[in-house]
């Protein structure tokens, strides 16, 4: 079976290891992640295992799950190398925690990467496709994954917002708009929250079937919110996450707030947290920034290296362990990483 070297090479993954690893990464045999050029991936991040195992362009999601690569990749995860996993990025390996594995349960959508933010930590620039030959492929990509969640009878949870922000982008909203109503998919959601309350009344057969909605939101403050998310304003994402708040209670859905952690707002953790509480949040997440190559300086990040900021991420995990469901869950990856 021959794979893109190039493509290892370039994440520094040696293909020829073997990690000994006895329990088996769920990965490969339950997740599909389809990129914005239609090609698919037997891990919920390419940084984690980036040969593709077939292109939606070119074949079904029939043909592509269980191909003869989907197969290799797995047969690499049962005999315990792992040789084409990044050790060194990926939290599973490095966790060693692994949840139980199946069919394919998990769809994660990264086909659109239009966005109406442009943060430093993610992009230079702003994107936004409304036309063009890379939004006609987008748009074709959404239809085949449509046509896939139409004829599956098995139970599936697609993932929106991998890459840009589902209530933003028109390509997700017209997969959202033209996702079939079916009791057997679920949906789980990532985005900037800007947008919540103009367009989610406009996708109820994803509303009604959401599992889980995660606001990305990386300040607490109007200043550092409004440094950090360039185009956003504290006084919309707050009318926006009042909305969100009163949609939780209508349909049910497990909210989080997402902060990815810099040198620009990790003073306001304890700011983060009390924020998830006003707007009723079960799970916040502490992200250390990671370098996406948007020209930030990577040697002015050095708060990680802070005892006094360590200490406060133990405190607040201890403190906010939820007790009766009623305090948010800190899920924290900065100490870790």
């Amino acid at each position: 079976m021959k794979i893109n070297q190039r493509l290892f090479d370039h994440y520094g993954i040696d293909t020829k290891k073997d990690l000994k690893i006895q329990k088996q990464c769920p990965n490969p045999y339950d997740t599909i992640l389809i990129d914005k050029r239609g090609s698919c991936y037997a891990c919920e991040c390419t940084a984690w295992l980036p040969q593709s195992i077939g292109n939606l362009q070119i074949s079904t999601l029939e043909e592509i799950i269980g191909s003869s690569m989907h197969q290799h990749i797995q047969g690499t995860i049962k005999d315990g190398t792992y040789r084409y996993c990044n050790q060194a990025q990926c939290t599973r390996l490095r966790s060693g925690i692994f949840r139980r594995g199946s069919d394919i349960k998990y769809i994660r959508l990264a086909i659109d990467d239009s966005c109406n933010l442009r943060c430093p930590s993610c992009r230079k620039d702003l994107v936004f496709h409304t036309g063009g030959a890379q939004y006609n492929t987008s748009i074709k990509l959404a239809d085949r994954i449509n046509n896939w969640l139409e004829n599956n009878q098995e139970s599936v949870q697609v993932h929106i917002g991998s890459d840009g922000d589902p209530f933003a982008s028109h390509v997700y909203r017209h997969f959202m708009r033209n996702t079939p109503s079916k009791k057997n998919i679920k949906y789980s959601v990532l985005t900037n929250g800007l947008m919540f309350e103009e367009f989610h009344r406009s996708i109820p057969h994803v509303m009604s079937n959401l599992n889980d909605l995660g606001v990305s939101i990386d300040g607490a403050t109007k200043e550092t919110y409004e440094r950090l998310r360039l185009g956003g304003r504290w006084d919309k994402i707050n009318k926006n996450l009042d909305s969100i708040a009163e949609a939780k209670l209508k349909y049910g859905y497990n909210l989080s707030l997402h902060m990815v952690v810099q040198q620009d707002n990790h003073h306001e953790l304890d700011n983060m947290i009390e924020l998830a509480v006003k707007y009723c949040a079960d799970n916040v997440y502490f992200n250390r920034i990671q370098d996406w190559n948007t020209g930030i300086d990577f040697s002015q990040q050095v708060f990680t290296e802070s005892k006094t900021f360590k200490q406060t991420l133990e405190r607040i995990s201890i403190k906010h362990h939820p007790v009766n469901g009623r305090a948010p869950f800190v899920h924290n990856s900065v100490i870790s990483v």
